[in-house]
């Protein structure tokens, strides 16, 4: 038999989050566009302290920096929570639409459960990124899989830089390698994997605070054609976003309730 299921109560879905602006951005009326990270936090910083996403990543290294170039996007996770790519991609589209965002210029990194988040949301939305650039993290090989069927070109021309410490008590080496060998057997034209030879899960402080990554990504653009929709920090301050349904992509087991 053929059923039709719709929850009989409206859900709606949010996430607190830090939002630095790279200095001479003064809104969406500004005719020059910069270029936007967003970061996804660890496990460690989940919860209802949206500060704690500024404990590590690129915020720290922006709030040294006066003429950081980046928009930077930092959501947190609830406890107990995984990552949703259906809110991710909603924050994008609303930040995109109030801010001076390079549309081409979209970058996405994160560290071990952010890591986690970002093979996910990389791989299920290439076309949205100009590069990504997992910390301590893994995926799901289906993810790799799917997105070589559906999105061919997206994948292929999706830039990677992976990085993992050699003595990870907590997420193995061998997540980061597994991955990194899938997107190459993938087709993906640039890919690359740092290996720390002393590091143990924090291989994230080293990352962020190289000047080379942001460098990387600023190398990197998506070109106009490639996306199909639509995905874009005053030092940070905080910010509630609020979407319904009818702006996620899908309904997610893994959003929550208000």
């Amino acid at each position: 038999m053929v059923r039709h299921f719709q929850p009989s109560k409206s859900h709606f879905c949010k996430t607190d989050y830090l939002l630095f602006l790279p200095r001479g951005n003064e809104g969406k009326s500004k005719k020059k566009r910069w270029p936007l990270i967003l970061f996804l936090h660890g496990a460690g910083e989940r919860g209802t302290d949206v500060w704690k996403a500024a404990t590590h990543g690129p915020l720290k290294h922006a709030a040294a920096d006066a003429d950081f170039p980046f928009i930077v996007v930092a959501p947190l996770c609830p406890a107990g929570c995984l990552w949703s790519n259906d809110l991710l991609m909603a924050l994008l589209e609303e930040i995109a639409a109030k801010y001076a965002v390079a549309k081409g210029h979209v970058y996405l990194t994160g560290l071990s459960m952010g890591a986690y988040g970002t093979w996910d949301l990389g791989l299920a939305f290439p076309e949205k990124f100009a590069a990504i650039a997992p910390i301590c993290g893994g995926g799901e090989w289906i993810r790799v899989l799917l997105a070589s069927r559906d999105k061919a070109h997206a994948l292929k021309t999706l830039a990677i830089w992976a990085f993992h410490g050699a003595k990870d008590p907590v997420v193995p080496l061998a997540e980061s390698r597994r991955m990194v060998a899938a997107v190459k057997e993938a087709g993906v034209s640039e890919v690359k994997l740092t290996i720390y030879p002393e590091a143990g899960h924090d291989s994230w402080s080293e990352t962020y605070r190289n000047p080379e990554l942001y460098r990387w990504f600023l190398q990197h653009e998506r070109k106009p054609g490639e996306d199909q929709s639509r995905p874009q920090a005053s030092r940070a301050r905080r910010k509630t976003f609020w979407a319904t349904p009818r702006a996620l992509a899908a309904p997610s087991a893994r959003t929550w309730r208000t």
